[in-house]
């Protein structure tokens, strides 16, 4: 098995048009594979509107590198998880495919792409390693694969055809049930899968995949210097700047954040605190939300700064004004890209006490739980490090190192060569005949 190692890598979009942590992770694995000796990775990314299409293919380079791709595809129904323009994969990505001839295929999202893709990958190539990556849990939820209950808010504990439809009333339990048989059916098809984080694993497997099937390796990052911390000034400094970074969804819980602000008494918070917030994307959110965000804008007045959005390479400069970076999120977050920059750039954190993000961040040694959602707890968290600037010094000493991209990626390999092997030998164990095509 000393042939090149070839890799697809397909993601729902490219880090560059979307800058999302399932992105910035299958990015990174690409990266990190192409560094090993004795493998060569292709990264391919759909896009859709607004940027236009190709009149001759689906497939697209977009002046990107030249082992980067962009699969054009707009026809897809966020419901089933399936792409309606069968023809374009067929067409066009298998053509592509077959002229890589991939050993492995690594799906990093469906989404946009569609579970089609997942059979014809593995018609055409049934001796190829096949895997997915879950970065949420959209094949069990509808609701954006956040597990979060309509209209509430509260936390779903497990999903089915009669729990989904209380979600969305005018979907019919039939329907649901449709959607959950076709997403089995066609994850079914692959080999194995990943997980970043151990709790989104045991959701996946509650939910039926097979445990034996699952992998936990951990999203890495590129370990470049981290930013060197504030420098404070004056007579009584604190370490008082917080920063959100991210999308201003209603999951993200931006809200409660902002709220907890506001419950801080004037004489703790002073007029040298500031909660800094880097993310956009707030006018596409429900109408609701929105008018919610507007008055609590309003009320916090100075307290808080919007800086809008910002791009990856931007981290590190953000990261020098910041004191702590705090994850409000309301949902059972997996593994969020913005707790491995953290910890690369030594930001002790606060976060909410649930899913992948109570599991990364260790409550006292990289950062401070607070209880999910409660606008209240969290300020009290804050209160409590505005008090002393010892907990801060203290977190930064004991926090850990993030995961290196480098070693995800070795991970990864070490687990597509064990995959290959395995269908090596249940195809010769079947018929001796086909060891010339296995790798």
């Amino acid at each position: 098995m000393n042939e090149q190692l070839r890799v697809l890598v397909v993601s729902h979009a490219h880090p560059t048009v979307s800058l999302g942590g399932a992105e910035i992770a299958s990015h990174n694995l690409h990266r990190g594979l192409n560094a090993l000796p004795d493998v060569r990775s292709v990264y391919l990314a759909r896009v859709g509107h607004p940027v236009p299409r190709h009149a001759a293919s689906a497939l697209m380079s977009y002046r990107l590198a030249e082992d980067e791709l962009l699969f054009h595809t707009d026809d897809y129904d966020h419901f089933l998880l399936s792409n309606g323009d069968t023809q374009a994969i067929s067409r066009d990505l298998l053509r592509f495919a077959r002229d890589l001839r991939p050993h492995v295929v690594h799906f990093h999202h469906v989404l946009g792409i569609g579970l089609e893709a997942l059979y014809a990958f593995r018609e055409a190539f049934p001796h190829a390693a096949i895997l997915v990556t879950f970065h949420e849990y959209l094949s069990i939820c509808h609701n954006h694969g956040q597990m979060v209950k309509r209209p509430s808010g509260q936390l779903c504990e497990t999903a089915s055809p009669i729990a989904c439809h209380g979600c969305f009333p005018d979907i019919p339990v039939s329907h649901f049930l449709k959607r959950e048989l076709f997403a089995r059916g066609m994850l079914g098809l692959a080999d194995a899968f990943v997980s970043p984080s151990r709790f989104l694993a045991e959701r996946y497997i509650k939910w039926g995949i097979d445990k034996d099937k699952l992998c936990v390796i951990e999203n890495g990052i590129a370990l470049e210097a981290g930013a060197p911390a504030r420098e404070l000034q004056g007579l009584k400094p604190r370490r008082n700047r917080f920063a959100y970074f991210g999308q201003m969804t209603p999951f993200k819980g931006v809200d409660v954040l902002i709220d907890a602000i506001l419950r801080i008494p004037k004489d703790i918070w002073g007029d040298d605190s500031c909660l800094m917030i880097f993310g956009g994307n707030l006018e596409r959110q429900p109408v609701e939300f929105q008018e919610r965000m507007k008055k609590l804008i309003a009320d916090a007045g100075q307290r808080v700064r919007f800086y809008g959005a910002y791009q990856n390479a931007d981290v590190p400069r953000l990261m020098r004004s910041v004191d702590w970076v705090v994850l409000p999120s309301v949902w059972w977050e997996n593994s969020p890209v913005v707790i491995q920059e953290a910890l690369l750039h030594r930001r002790p954190m606060i976060c909410s006490d649930i899913g992948g993000m109570a599991e990364k961040v260790r409550n006292g040694q990289d950062g401070l739980h607070f209880r999910a959602g409660s606008s209240q707890d969290l300020a009290d968290r804050i209160v409590e490090v505005l008090g002393d600037n010892q907990t801060w010094d203290r977190l930064r000493a004991s926090m850990r190192q993030p995961a290196d991209h480098l070693g995800c990626a070795r991970d990864h390999f070490k687990l597509y060569r064990t995959l290959l092997r395995q269908k090596r030998d249940a195809a010769m164990a079947e018929n001796p005949a086909l060891l010339s095509h296995a790798l």
